[in-house]
């Protein structure tokens, strides 16, 4: 796979696929430029060269085309990040769109609409994918990390049309190969992962791969309950999917046979309905009352994932330990960010991903001592699941 570095953009053209499916207020503001940010060192490195840089994202989900989807609104946004003017154009392709990129001077950026409009985004239709790539840009890049596990026209099908020499990873995407490897192939011992969330069904191979490269795998969230309630536990009323606990029950005794300690929740904050404003109490995990629901982490347990997280060198996070968004259940997921960036400041090697823990990470204003804070959802899951994301493989093929 050819580096961005190994280019020389001038004169040249780059369509970048960047994420900018960014949060938007009522007015239409970007209330957070951190995907913006994410990819301004590949449109600098394009725009240092002395080439243009054509940029093409999707926001959002719309149906069919609709101003409140538009990118128009992140420009203002994206022009202050750059410090630079952006050439905004309402369409994805077409003869319009090709004009405006052949009249792009070296140092232009011109911003396409949103890619969404087009239905044939998502379908991964080869001929929207050779309209983008009929743009007339020299190269493609491919810097949208959050969408590299979809094989949509813009991230995997466009890549066929340009050959290896003129396609590349953005800086963003290369950094979150490299970080995501470096803890899940290349981690120090002991390697921790912390993994939390609703389901055991959305992370079965999370789960899975990762008893094959970690020596500690703490399990929050909602998920717990399967596994507290395979051993046995009376768990009251909380989340549960029975017909996962024959899988937990193997999950348990498949890392017992590959000596991976599993730490579940010892003690939780429970509570008599699913409210900000319930009664609770803190009850052991092996009894919750019957009508009671957990929904955070107690403080036994709290202090048991800090101990295990001081003594490790290699730390994964994804997933909260309790119903982050109340503030009453979120103590869990907060100390779990605290706990990682001690860590992280003795010298542990850190990723976290994942829309919660990242917004606990950031809350605490931990961001600047973790050590990679990945921008995917999705696509973070998948790498650690050990699949080869298509956005990525079509860069190499």
């Amino acid at each position: 796979m050819k580096s961005l570095n190994d280019i020389n953009f001038k004169n040249k053209k780059g369509l970048i696929r960047v994420d900018f499916n960014v949060p938007l207020n009522d007015e239409f503001q970007v209330t957070d430029n951190t995907r913006i940010l994410a990819a301004k060192p590949t449109i600098e490195k394009i725009l240092n060269d002395g080439g243009s840089v054509i940029l093409m994202s999707h926001l959002g989900r719309p149906k069919g085309k609709d101003d409140k989807f538009s990118l128009r609104h992140i420009v203002p946004e994206l022009e202050k990040v750059l410090g630079r003017k952006v050439i905004f154009i309402d369409d994805s392709i077409g003869d319009k769109v090709q004009k405006a990129v052949k009249e792009l001077k070296p140092g232009q950026v011109l911003l396409l609409e949103n890619l969404r409009f087009y239905p044939e985004e998502k379908k991964g239709d080869e001929n929207f994918a050779k309209a983008l790539a009929d743009l007339g840009a020299d190269y493609y890049i491919n810097d949208a990390f959050g969408t590299a596990h979809r094989a949509h026209a813009s991230t995997a099908v466009i890549a066929r049309f340009f050959d290896k020499d003129h396609k590349a990873p953005g800086k963003l995407l290369e950094k979150e190969i490299h970080s995501i490897r470096k803890a899940l192939d290349e981690g120090q011992k002991p390697v921790t992962a912390i993994i939390g969330g609703a389901k055991v069904s959305s992370k079965i191979g999370v789960i899975e791969n990762l008893l094959n490269k970690v020596d500690n795998l703490i399990i929050v969230g909602g998920m717990a309950f399967t596994f507290l309630k395979a051993l046995g536990n009376n768990i009251g009323d909380s989340i549960v999917e029975d017909d996962k606990i024959d899988l937990a029950k193997r999950i348990l005794k498949e890392a017992k046979e590959k000596n991976v300690h599993i730490i579940l929740p010892v003690d939780l904050v429970v509570a008599d309905r699913f409210s900000n404003d319930a009664n609770t109490k803190i009850v052991d995990a092996d009894n919750i009352p019957d009508h009671w629901q957990g929904l955070d982490i107690g403080p036994k347990t709290r202090d048991l994932i800090d101990e295990v997280l001081q003594n490790s060198k290699t730390i994964i996070w994804n997933g909260p330990a309790g119903v982050f968004e109340f503030d009453k259940f979120a103590k869990g997921t907060e100390h779990i960010g605290l706990s990682i960036g001690k860590a992280s400041e003795k010298g542990a090697y850190s990723l976290v991903g994942g829309g919660d823990s990242v917004a606990a990470v950031k809350k605490l204003g931990l961001t600047d001592k973790i050590s990679y804070i990945s921008t995917g959802g999705g696509a973070l899951l998948e790498m650690l699941e050990g699949k080869t994301l298509p956005g990525i493989a079509a860069l190499s093929e």
